[in-house]
């Protein structure tokens, strides 16, 4: 079992967090997940569901959606400083912020770890762990860009969901899936979402 801490921001692309969350608890893992109060407002425009504010609340909702799973799931709030993945003790195994909005990555970039979400990919940084950001923004500002650049070079992997599309994918959720294979390939966890090139 693994532990993943996975962020959703107020970027569009919900579906591919939503799916991923979906993907790792039902293959057995641990996921910690914090989002924020513009992902929220994302969840309704996108996907039509509201993520409840309390955190409890959000993971009881979670398990109804998602239905049966052999994972474990915890929420955190946006400013719990005492979650796990606050400190480099308890760090995880990877992070992954999917949607990345621009203003979380310049966050990310600059090391301004004001929220929950911002300390914990600064602490896989300098741990030296696995961090995998989703850039969510059509086009990409020159300083949208540098960041990425100053984040890569700091061990980020920068995955922005670009489809392939060499696999005929025959609706949207297949689009979500080669995304979200791409993203678990990453993690080194196991997945059917999507078969490897060549087999």
């Amino acid at each position: 079992m693994k532990t993943i801490t996975l962020a959703l921001t107020g970027a569009s692309g919900l579906p591919y967090g939503m799916r991923l969350l979906e993907t790792l608890l039902k293959g057995g893992h641990r996921v910690h997940l914090v989002y924020t109060q513009a992902a929220q407002m994302v969840a309704k425009q996108e996907l039509d569901f509201v993520l409840p504010t309390r955190p409890h609340d959000a993971e009881q909702m979670f398990k109804e959606r998602i239905g049966e799973f052999s994972g474990e799931l915890k929420i955190f709030g946006i400013q719990d400083w005492y979650a796990p993945m606050a400190s480099g003790s308890n760090p995880g195994d990877a992070m992954v912020v999917c949607p990345c909005t621009m203003g979380t990555l310049g966050k990310i970039a600059g090391g301004i770890s004001d929220d929950l979400i911002a300390r914990a990919a600064d602490v896989m940084l300098k741990e030296k762990r696995t961090l995998i950001i989703v850039p969510r923004e059509m086009p990409f500002s020159s300083i949208h860009l540098e960041n990425m650049l100053k984040l890569s070079h700091a061990g980020a992997v920068i995955m922005p969901p670009n489809p392939g599309f060499y696999h005929h994918p025959q609706s949207v959720q297949d689009i979500v899936d080669f995304v979200v294979a791409r993203i678990l390939d990453h993690l080194g966890v196991e997945q059917t979402l999507m078969k490897k090139w060549g087999e």
